[in-house]
């Protein structure tokens, strides 16, 4: 930037006060304009809640356990189920509501978790964990045999505290409850052994 001289060869002080501004507020604006250009390329909060998908690692999973990730705002549930615990569920279809996910297939399972452990791999189950009645939130209930509230029979599930629900390792509810359907299973693939991607399935 060349400065403005005054008659005799001196700078004129206030048109190099002008020059000095006149720089700063061009720069200024142009780092405000960038800003915002960059910021697009950052996922906004409503895109997040509309749906984005969710990746989760599983390598820390052990038989028995389960984890919950959020997706959509809703807690999903993801389960590393025992060979005893799968083995228990075909002796379950009668005292259930809607063994195979017959009811609503669309709105309960993509296509390929309508089988018999509701699942791509039988080991894990995926569901979201809210209860088809009112919205309520499952309780974890994998202890087996009498405890309150639920049968002397019982091979470990979820039990809705709010009204009674009770559903299997699953995700199907049981007959006579107030809750109408199975949890619902998210659409999800797997990525690898250890890495599950909840609300995109295009890969299954």
């Amino acid at each position: 930037m060349s400065e403005t001289l005054a008659p005799g060869g001196k700078v004129d002080d206030s048109k190099r006060t002008w020059l000095i501004a006149t720089s700063c507020v061009g720069a200024v604006g142009g780092i405000a304009a960038v800003v915002p250009f960059v910021s697009s390329f950052q996922p906004s909060e409503k895109a997040k809640a509309a749906g984005a998908a969710v990746e989760a690692d599983i390598s820390a999973l052990k038989p028995g356990e389960k984890m919950t990730v959020e997706w959509r705002g809703k807690p999903v549930w993801i389960m590393r189920r025992t060979p005893e615990q799968l083995a228990a569920l075909p002796k379950l279809d009668p005292q259930l509501a809607d063994p195979h996910s017959e009811r609503k297939p669309t709105e309960q399972a993509p296509a390929y978790a309508r089988n018999a452990t509701r699942s791509i791999k039988p080991e894990y189950l995926v569901a979201v964990g809210i209860c088809t009645h009112l919205g309520c939130s499952p309780s974890d209930k994998f202890q087996t045999g009498a405890q309150p509230s639920l049968p002397d029979d019982w091979q470990g599930g979820f039990f809705c505290p709010c009204h009674g629900s009770t559903f299997d390792l699953a995700g199907r509810v049981f007959k006579n409850k107030p809750a109408p359907d199975n949890l619902e299973v998210p659409p999800h693939v797997y990525l690898s052994d250890t890495r599950l991607l909840i609300g995109d399935d295009k890969k299954a």
